[in-house]
């Protein structure tokens, strides 16, 4: 909720911001001439960037608790080469050819400053990438390596990339990364993946997943 109320207000300061250029651009009388233009020019990049940064915050989802956000099945096609099934929290399925004996999943995060979080302000994620590992060093320099973007940023601008740029500068705001720990494919293996404040976990939902975490372990 708090990630489309920032949306719905960036794209509206975006909207009046190009209707005050707009309005200046096409009235009579330029009595500053050209610095009257360059001045509108700089507002309407502006109202440009909001819609962006509107577009690119509408992405993330409000994380609660410790949260479920999918679970993933693989099927082998052959010697280390899995089809996976992805299956997110809204009911979303992808699928994906994983090559390797290991999967990740990552995700971007957005934690607010304890005393916005004290407002109600709640951290935002996005699930960012799915990738395949080989056990073997070897293969895993020369093999073919598998990692697929799950949700690259629709607008130009990348909210998340500008923040964590600023190496804490933005001290309402921070920009983690959360990653699982590689877990073994296996096929008829099922996990669910949930996300907390501290990062992503995985757990085995049937048995061929348990059989193949004991042998990892």
């Amino acid at each position: 909720m708090v990630y489309d109320i920032l949306s719905v207000v960036l794209a509206v300061l975006g909207v009046i911001v190009l209707l005050l250029a707009l309005k200046a651009i096409f009235s009579r009388g330029w009595l500053l001439g050209w610095i009257k233009g360059m001045v509108n020019l700089v507002v309407l990049v502006l109202a440009v960037l909001l819609g962006l940064l509107a577009l690119d915050l509408f992405s993330y989802k409000e994380l609660l608790q410790e949260t479920p956000v999918a679970t993933i099945s693989f099927e082998r096609l052959e010697d280390q080469h899995y089809q996976a099934t992805l299956v997110l929290a809204d009911g979303q399925e992808q699928e994906f050819e994983l090559r390797g004996d290991q999967w990740q999943l990552d995700a971007r995060i957005f934690k607010w400053s304890p005393s916005l979080a004290r407002l109600g302000f709640r951290p935002g994620y996005r699930l960012d990438r799915l990738s395949g590992r080989y056990y073997s060093l070897d293969k895993e320099r020369h093999g073919e390596r598998t990692v697929y973007d799950l949700n690259p940023s629709q607008a130009q601008v990348d909210t998340w990339r500008w923040v964590r740029s600023m190496d804490g500068s933005v001290g309402w705001l921070d920009a983690l990364y959360g990653s699982a720990t590689f877990v073994p494919m296996s096929d008829g293996a099922l996990y669910e993946v949930n996300l907390s404040h501290s990062g992503l976990t995985t757990r085995a939902l049937n048995e061929r997943a348990r059989e193949a975490l004991q042998v990892w372990k």
